[in-house]
């Protein structure tokens, strides 16, 4: 951050307007269940998440960062807040429908797979289950 508080104030707005973004943009491809579209983005993401925290942490340490900004940019800065916090909303429920979602899949696949191999061998008091052993499903994160 510079040294005085209107460029401490702007650069903030742009960072936290630029994470609004690409959070927005994930939570776009979590709800058109294409969460392929935000795994090409995670590095950026999680860079700007990491600079947006440790930039948070430091304003609360130290409020003279933004002290002595323009009501107007302390304005601005409180409304990309405002909007950042609606976005992270909308992300973590895009988010938890699309784990949900996946969770369901592997379960469900891993249900048939083991149902598959449960099979018995012969009829009446006898019979006895077969000896297939269960295996656990991976998933390529390419997939």
């Amino acid at each position: 951050m510079s040294a005085t508080a209107d460029s401490n104030v702007d650069q903030l707005i742009v960072l936290t307007q630029r994470l609004t973004q690409a959070l927005s943009a994930d939570a776009d491809a979590f709800e058109a269940r294409r969460p392929q579209d935000a795994a090409v983005r995670m590095a950026e993401t999680a860079r700007l998440a990491n600079l947006y925290r440790h930039e948070s942490q430091r304003l609360r340490a130290d409020l003279t960062f933004v002290e002595g900004a323009s009501p107007d940019r302390r304005q601005r800065l409180k409304r990309a807040t405002e909007i950042f916090e609606t976005t992270l909303t909308r992300h973590g429920r895009a988010l938890h429908g699309a784990r949900v979602v996946t969770e369901g899949l592997v379960k469900a696949i891993a249900e048939e797979v083991a149902r598959s191999r449960s099979t018995g061998t012969g009829y009446g008091p006898g019979a006895r289950p077969s000896a297939a052993q269960a295996t656990s499903v991976t998933l390529n994160q390419r997939a």
